[in-house]
């Protein structure tokens, strides 16, 4: 399929005429022929929709320090030259934007192409160039009763299982916390001999143990690009969650002791550095047995589940009140918000829980766009449904790169 494409690209190249050949048409026409249709129509309003000159971006940062390649485990790193071209009658500078604006679930296909494409691909060039570009794409990754670590990729529907985290027994049973910042999934938990933390590398595909931090469990967390925060733990506050929005970082809920409760929220001010709490922003009290406060920020606007009423709040910022929205599409109640996950998922608001029906146990990823308004009443669209997973999720990550 691949080769059929370089021919055709060839063709078609050759066909063009080189003086009014525009690179935004070698841009649409390597995208139509990758069969990424809501790639190319999202290309095609941006070029023409919005008159954005692409020969005008920016390359010189990236320019400046070419993709690394690493011919051998622990050896040196260095460029491979060629006379060849990643794609035919395009300069490679070119040729790289149209990778990065490809599918990224086509990259392990792209690097099977010949050396040049895997030295590309394994170098993890193409996903700075993505992030300069805008280029963001959010898989879901999961970790259920029944299943191990695995991958969902909304655009292709298609679920992946991660190779297996070479961990002990006791981390693989015990709590753990999990973060997924740039194309990193990190894992934290606790091992025979302490905690540790494992890390998930998107580029090469494998796990690896991370330093330890000076860190327990149960602490609020978030990401935002490729800065990762973590606040509170077992020690000190814990069952608190974490998030940013409008550029800060916000620690929300938890509690100070077994009855202590904090319903304040922590602002950080990251430019600043400073903390100021904000009173009556958590939506509900805790209890020693509830799960830490669900919530989820899209498109800068914070979003709970209130895990006793079953009900999404919105919260409204100018008067520091929370909204009811709609229902939850899973009972939250039942397990005092245990064993589901509540997440922001690109544009949309993502419940991840189990359900128990006549064929056994299953995951289903609901969602909803808080643009479209309530229109929808109580309903939600389904994303995805795994079959054979349990019906209680232990860690759930969004990575968006």
């Amino acid at each position: 399929m691949v080769g059929s494409t370089g021919c055709a690209l060839s063709q078609l190249f050759r066909s063009f005429d080189q003086d009014h050949c525009s690179f935004q048409r070698y841009l649409l026409t390597y995208l139509l022929l990758v069969k990424n249709g809501s790639l190319f129509e999202e290309v095609n309003e941006v070029i023409f929709g919005k008159e954005l000159n692409l020969l005008n971006l920016d390359l010189t940062d990236l320019t400046r320090r070419r993709p690394v390649y690493k011919r051998q485990p622990a050896s040196n790193y260095s460029v491979q030259k060629s006379n060849g071209c990643l794609l035919p009658a395009l300069v490679d500078d070119v040729a790289q934007v149209c990778l990065a604006l490809s599918c990224r679930s086509d990259y392990p296909s792209l690097a099977c192409v010949n050396k040049r494409f895997n030295w590309l691909i394994r170098s993890g060039y193409l996903y700075k160039l993505r992030r300069q570009l805008g280029v963001r794409e959010h898989w879901v990754y999961l970790a259920c009763s029944l299943m191990p670590w695995e991958a969902f990729d909304p655009v292709r529907q298609r679920w992946m299982r991660l190779p297996r985290m070479p961990c002990d027994e006791c981390f693989s049973y015990a709590d753990k916390e999990s973060l997924a910042v740039g194309t990193q999934l990190l894992v934290f938990g606790r091992e025979l001999t302490g905690f540790a933390i494992w890390m998930y590398n998107l580029v090469t595909c494998d796990w690896s143990r991370c330093p330890m931090m000076s860190l327990r469990c149960l602490f609020g967390s978030s990401s935002s690009g490729e800065i990762a925060i973590v606040a509170g733990g077992s020690d000190m506050r814990r069952l608190c969650s974490g998030f940013f929005m409008d550029g800060k970082f916000y620690v929300i809920g938890g509690m100070l002791s077994h009855t202590g409760f904090f319903n304040l929220c922590e602002e950080l001010n990251l430019k600043t550095r400073t903390w100021r709490r904000i009173r009556n922003m958590y939506p509900g009290g805790n209890r020693a047995t509830q799960s830490p406060p669900l919530v989820a920020v899209v498109k800068n606007q914070l979003y709970a589940a209130d895990q006793s009423t079953n009900e999404v709040k919105k919260y409204d910022k100018e008067n520091n009140t929370w909204n009811v929205v709609r229902p939850l599409p899973v009972r939250a109640d039942s397990s005092n918000g245990w064993g589901l996950a509540f997440k922001a998922c690109g544009d949309k608001l993502l419940v991840v829980g189990g359900h128990r029906g006549p064929q056994g146990e299953v995951i289903v990823l609901h969602y909803w766009r808080p643009e479209e308004g309530n229109m929808g009443g109580a309903d939600w669209d389904i994303l995805s449904i795994r079959e054979r997973a349990g019906a209680f999720v232990y860690n759930c990550a969004i990575m968006g790169c």
